[in-house]
């Protein structure tokens, strides 16, 4: 079988996505699957769809396009600002988007109208992540703007959390956020329907609260995808973490002096401790090599563009022996993108 690949187990993806949609069902959330970190795979949508979530979303049109041209119907929302130069394809294949800039709100008013559409949109507020939001003081203005444009509907407010700074909120952030919303509500409410409190680190806030200060909706990608918290990296309780694993292929096997940062030279004429070393066909242009999980007995020494390397003290594998790893989410987007490793679908 060709290396490297990627096997993933459509089966685990679909249990990981039903288990949290039914968890966040009962405390009365929606789930939106994500699918960025797949680049929109086709397979892996209709997957986390057959879960039970609510919609899809994604950052990139071109995943988005990818997912319609495989002839899949669910809402799909973009989860990125929309790009200016991006309007047209947003308006035609996305059913909502989220949206920060008012010149962007007009542009895709502007282009629904052409068409004869309504387009659906998310104000974004900034909590602290200091990435993409409304400055709470500047929301009500911007929302008493918006709610006058033609070809525009506003469907509610998300916020985000845990992606730049890597703060997970918490109950002081969330009721903050909450506050926010009641202002609002006393003149919107008919547009406030959707309140999306994050990402999946959110998730131990949700689990370990019953005051979920109107939080409706969570965007989910790393836990549907991986099982796994994105603060900590811990397993979440219930999930699969093993949805996806990264073969590659032994293309040496030798035993070499210990890896050390000096000359060439110096390493070559001192009695240094030996190892045993293998080599993969696999490198920093396939996936993030630093945040791969080896199997017991392998130790990451480094990796180039196209070459991995690992120590093993209990284990010798031979020219053309695979090595199965699994990945976080950094490793998973690169090997996604990566043309030149293989997805084989389980």
């Amino acid at each position: 079988m060709s290396t490297p690949r990627v096997e993933i187990n459509l089966n685990k993806i679909q249990k990981n996505s039903q288990y949290l949609v039914q968890k966040l069902r009962i405390k009365g959330i929606n789930t939106i699957g994500v699918t960025k970190a797949v680049c929109g795979d086709p397979a892996i949508a209709l997957a986390i769809i057959a879960g039970g979530v609510t919609g899809l979303a994604d950052s990139r049109i071109e995943n988005v396009i990818r997912m319609r041209e495989a002839g899949i119907i669910s809402d799909i929302t973009m989860i990125r600002t929309p790009m200016s130069s991006q309007i047209q394809l947003i308006v035609d294949s996305c059913n909502f988007s989220y949206n920060t800039e008012i010149s962007v709100i007009e542009a895709l008013a502007c282009t629904a109208l052409k068409k004869g559409k309504i387009h659906n949109i998310v104000l974004m507020v900034e909590m602290g992540d200091l990435r993409e939001g409304i400055m709470p003081s500047d929301l009500e203005n911007t929302f008493k703007r918006i709610v006058q444009i033609p070809g525009i509907n506003i469907k509610g407010i998300g916020a985000n959390f845990a992606c730049l700074n890597k703060a997970p909120p918490n109950q002081k952030s969330m009721s903050l956020f909450s506050n926010i919303i009641d202002k609002l509500k006393n003149k919107y409410e008919d547009n406030i329907k959707i309140i999306s409190g994050g990402n999946s680190a959110s998730l131990p806030w949700v689990f370990s609260n019953n005051n979920l200060n109107q939080i409706n909706e969570l965007r989910l990608g790393e836990s549907i995808l991986l099982g796994s918290d994105p603060i900590s990296g811990n397993p979440i309780q219930g999930l699969y973490t093993d949805a996806f694993t990264l073969i590659s292929e032994v293309i040496e096997s030798k035993r070499k002096p210990e890896f050390i940062k000096t000359s060439s030279a110096k390493i070559i004429s001192n009695n240094l401790k030996k190892n045993d070393q293998v080599i993969l066909a696999i490198g920093n242009q396939d996936t993030d090599a630093n945040s791969l999980v080896f199997p017991n007995g392998f130790t990451f020494v480094g990796a180039t563009s196209d070459h991995l390397v690992l120590n093993t003290s209990n284990l010798k594998l031979s020219i053309g022996a695979e090595c199965r790893m699994k990945m976080d989410y950094n490793s998973l987007m690169k090997v996604m993108n990566s043309p030149t490793v293989q997805k084989k679908y389980l």
